[in-house]
């Protein structure tokens, strides 16, 4: 087994934040995103939080993300599309009912492996879990962004269950975004998010019907 595959979360975090370089979290405000902030940020507070802010999130994911990062003091950067909600609509209508996979490209992944270039450290809070497409995912992978950037992406609670996730935050007092008392297990744009379609997949309410399982921010970089 790799090593890296052997350590718990917190030793994961705890090592890669000892190696030079600038390190980020990507975070949606979802459970397990809470889980590897709270982690990270008490090794370094002041680490960037990178949030996508596609101008489409749910009421309820704007004021969670505002009132944590008032509470832990986060150092929250929202990483805007080149275009406003306004002028992509009057451009492309309502792209996300047309053309979902072309509107995360422009709202999602664009914006985010322009935030990227600035970071060799990239935290995620995946899980094998999660989906399929997820299944051989690693504690550790080097990355290579479009611009041929390399950086070490991250994701330490890999092998963690649903039940470890709950757990955690249980235990250090986190609370959970409300929509999953709605009914929500998988909670991205309004628009195309609904409840799941599948209770065996968390993600089947994400893009319902569209034939698509990822926005594409995990897909994008190529793996060294």
């Amino acid at each position: 087994m790799d090593r890296l595959e052997s350590l718990t979360a917190a030793e994961v975090v705890a090592e890669q934040l000892q190696n030079a370089g600038a390190a980020c979290i990507t975070c949606s405000f979802q459970a397990e995103d809470m889980v590897v902030l709270d982690m990270v940020r008490k090794v370094r507070p002041d680490i960037p939080v990178l949030f996508l802010e596609t101008g489409y999130h749910f009421a309820e994911t704007y004021a969670y993300r505002d009132r944590y990062a008032a509470l832990w003091n986060l150092n929250v950067v929202n990483l805007l599309p080149k275009t406003t909600l306004v002028e992509h609509e009057a451009q492309f209508g309502k792209l996300y009912q047309t053309k979902p996979t072309e509107c995360c490209q422009i709202r999602k992944v664009e914006p985010l492996f322009r935030g990227l270039s600035d970071y060799k450290i990239w935290f995620t809070g995946l899980r094998r879990e999660q989906s399929p497409t997820r299944a051989n995912l690693k504690k550790v992978e080097t990355h290579i962004l479009p611009d041929g950037k390399a950086l070490a992406k991250v994701s330490p609670v890999a092998d963690w269950t649903n039940k470890d996730v709950w757990a955690y935050c249980k235990a250090n007092n986190i609370e959970f975004l409300p929509l999953y008392d709605r009914g929500f297990t998988s909670i991205g744009c309004e628009p195309c998010t609904v409840l799941p379609v599948d209770p065996n997949n968390p993600r089947s309410g994400r893009w319902a019907g569209a034939g698509k399982v990822e926005c594409g921010i995990h897909t994008f970089s190529e793996k060294a």
